[in-house]
């Protein structure tokens, strides 16, 4: 279901770009970067949270780490990783396949500034072995993201 609601979802908004399926996964920022043929930094990796009684979704490049102050200063918190099985029931995505892409349930999204260094990143698609390339700029068009920093790479 989750590939399909991404597929739906560039079906519907954005038909010009194609969800890309490999036969090896592509679960982990080095598999993605090695599978698509791009440095690890230009995986555009979807981290959900929870922020109080909210769920957000950051998408920052591959190579990057949450910097704790500088999130805590954005949210007035400190971060709190969504456990495996809370990611696919907020976000309809398996863990490795998570995107800001065809959501079961609606969620702010964040694109962090890290992300505009690249022309291309590849956020995954719904799946462990899905992706799809896009300028980081549409990505955020898309799904209404807001761009912020929280990133340290």
């Amino acid at each position: 279901m989750s590939l399909t609601s991404v597929k739906e979802f560039f079906s519907k908004r954005a038909p010009d770009i194609d969800v890309i399926e490999l036969e090896q996964s592509t679960a982990t920022v080095a598999l993605a970067a090695e599978g698509h043929g791009v440095e690890p930094a230009q995986i555009a990796k979807t981290l959900a949270l929870r922020v109080g009684d909210d769920v957000v979704l950051i998408v920052t490049r591959g190579d990057a780490r949450l910097d704790n102050k500088k999130y805590k200063a954005r949210f007035g918190t400190k971060a709190r990783m969504l456990g495996s099985s809370e990611v696919e029931t907020e976000t309809g995505h398996p863990v490795g396949g998570v995107c800001p892409f065809g959501l079961v349930k609606p969620h702010t999204v964040y694109c962090d500034e890290s992300l505009k260094a690249f022309d291309v990143v590849v956020p995954a698609a719904g799946a462990i072995n899905a992706a799809v390339h896009i300028s980081p700029h549409r990505m955020a068009e898309l799904t209404g993201a807001e761009w912020i920093d929280v990133s340290e790479t």
